[in-house]
This record gives structure tokens, C-alpha cells and sequence, in this order.
């Protein structure tokens, strides 16, 4: 093997490694971001939806 060869995987390598740990930093500004988000968000009352779902149920007579 050459030594362009071996420097070039070598660049690679390094480029690679650069690659994988910007990409962590990433991932944690993500997952403080969103950390931050869930704890800081005010808690989501129930919809409408969910509150009249059993009623419904009530209200309906058999159709046989």
C-alpha cells in the first residue's frame, strides 16, 4: 500500500469521527430542547372529545 492511500483512509477516518460527534452534539441540544419543553409546557386539560365520549354512550337507545 501506498502512503497516499493510507493517508487518505486516514482523512477519512477523521472526517468520519467529526461527522459522528457533531451529530451527538446535536442529539443532546435536541434532548435538552426538548427536556426544557415538556417541563416548561402547562399541563393539557382532557378535550372535549374524551369528556362527552361516555355520555354518548348513554344517550343511545337500542335500534332493535
Amino acid at each position: 500500500m501506498s502512503i497516499t492511500f493510507q493517508k487518505r483512509q486516514k482523512e477519512l477516518k477523521r472526517q468520519e469521527k467529526q461527522r459522528a460527534k457533531a451529530e451527538r452534539r446535536e442529539q443532546k441540544k435536541f434532548a435538552k430542547r426538548a427536556a426544557k419543553e415538556v417541563l416548561s409546557a402547562p399541563p393539557t386539560p382532557p378535550s372535549d372529545s374524551e369528556q362527552q365520549a361516555p355520555s354518548q354512550d348513554k344517550q343511545r337507545a337500542p335500534s332493535e
